[in-house]
């Protein structure tokens, strides 16, 4: 379902150079600011969007193979780039239950998000391509009220990420292509908390309780982990790709600050003050294995199967949980995922491709270990799109994906100064816009 173009020519290619610089600049800048309500995202500003992910590593008939499977580059026949613009709605608001120091339901903790994406593939010689792809992959972006009911828990975690994988892939034989290369990741981790001094009975002049302190880690590191893919075609119809994405460590290792702490924690935390908190986080490596099918002329079929390591994720909560404590976090129990999709590609005309899929993927974590500041739950994607044959050269796209994330259910037993939390999440939910553009050159 994909046709060559010729290369442009001349001061077209100079002009195509100079765009393409731009949008380089341009999309960097935008990248780098992506938050989302989830952490593993599919959603990386390309044509997926429409097909809920489905032909993830097989698909390959774009730029964003670079990332999604390098080996599928070698199908491009000629150099493309794919610049992606994708804003996001995050809705997730709590409703409590139960909390053993009252507060609000926080809000919605989400909120309109910027995003982007781009991915540039390089005709080198007839067996050999050279990619790049820019974008993120993993993020986590959680906003709620200061009075919440779970303020003593979290008032806001956001975890940002930015990558760039600069990859190359090899046509072995006409069936069989095989592609890798590194990812070099930057992540910005950055998480408050309130602290309850009125827990402690320590009153003001006037009587009144102490307002609430303030817990804060801000800290950003560098991991780098890598992307290997293979590509079979065992018919001119038929496609089987797998892709492997490699774990990035992160070690955010920095002192943390506490703020307007009344008498006694002032004292019971003094220890606290000037120790270094050491945040391991690893990005899970992740597995996925993907079909691809010309079942008519203008009906394809695809579909995914994948697994991601959570149990290797090293998330840990950071609160002040009572009087006596000695550290700021608290290792989490994370359990690995499974990931399931299938999506249709159908040409309505000759210039027009419509796009559909639907994907499932497990919860990492169990309802008494889900804290605020990560309600993951199971995911359920519904998405749909339009590619348009716009010139020779060019293709644009629309696309719109539904993320349900589950009611994300929480049963907290926290410490004297967390208090007990339970509720569930009304809405959950991720809404994604995705335009992108192809440029053959």
């Amino acid at each position: 379902m994909s046709t060559g173009d010729a290369p442009l020519k001349g001061g077209a290619m100079n002009r195509c150079y100079s765009i393409g610089l731009a949008a380089v600049l341009i999309m960097v800048l935008m990248v780098s600011t992506t938050r989302a309500g989830g952490l593993a995202l599919y959603e990386i500003s390309t044509p997926e969007v429409g097909l809920a992910a489905a032909g993830w590593s097989a698909r390959a008939q774009d730029a964003s193979t670079a990332f999604t499977n390098p080996a599928g580059m070698t199908r491009l026949n000629q150099s493309q780039m794919l610049g992606g613009i994708q804003p996001l709605y995050v809705n997730a608001q709590f409703d409590t239950d139960e909390s053993s120091f009252g507060g609000g339901d926080g809000g919605n903790a989400g909120g309109w998000v910027p995003a982007a994406g781009l991915y540039y593939v390089h005709d080198l010689a007839p067996q050999w391509k050279l990619g790049v792809a820019a974008a993120s992959y993993f993020g986590l972006g959680l906003d709620y009220d200061d009075s919440w009911s779970g303020r003593y828990y979290v008032t806001e975690a956001e975890l940002l990420t930015f990558g760039i994988s600069p990859t190359v892939a090899y046509e072995v034989s006409p069936r069989l292509s095989i592609g890798a290369g590194p990812t070099l990741m930057y992540g910005k981790l950055d998480q408050k908390a309130a602290i309850n001094n009125a827990a402690t009975g320590d009153t003001q002049p006037d009587g009144s309780p102490f307002p609430d302190g303030k817990l804060k880690f801000d800290e950003g590191d560098i991991g780098v982990g890598g992307v290997v893919g293979v590509l079979i075609e065992p018919r001119d119809d038929t496609r089987f790709g797998i892709t492997y994405l490699f774990e990035v460590e992160f070690d955010f290792d920095d002192a943390a600050s506490l703020n307007n702490l009344g008498p006694t924690l002032s004292s019971v935390t003094a220890g606290l003050r000037n120790t270094k908190v050491d945040l391991d986080l690893s990005i899970p490596q992740m597995l996925m294995a993907s079909a691809y099918h010309d079942l008519t002329d203008k009906l394809a079929l695809m579909a995914n199967i994948g697994w991601q390591d959570w149990s290797a994720f090293g998330k840990q909560e950071f609160t002040l949980r009572s009087e006596t404590t000695t550290s700021l976090t608290k290792d989490l129990n994370f359990k690995d995922t499974w990931h399931v999709a299938v999506g249709a590609q159908y040409r309505i005309y000759s210039d027009w491709v419509w796009s559909v899929g639907m994907a499932y993927d497990s919860s990492p974590v169990d309802d008494e270990d889900r804290t605020p500041d990560l309600p993951l739950d199971r995911q359920i994607r519904v998405g749909t799109g339009l590619q348009y044959h716009w010139q020779d050269n060019i293709t644009v796209g629309l696309a719109y994906e539904y993320l349900d994330a589950g009611d994300a259910e929480i049963d907290q037993t926290g410490g004297p100064l967390q208090g007990n939390l339970e509720g569930d999440y009304d809405s959950n939910e991720i809404h994604f816009f995705n335009f992108n553009v192809i440029w053959k050159f």
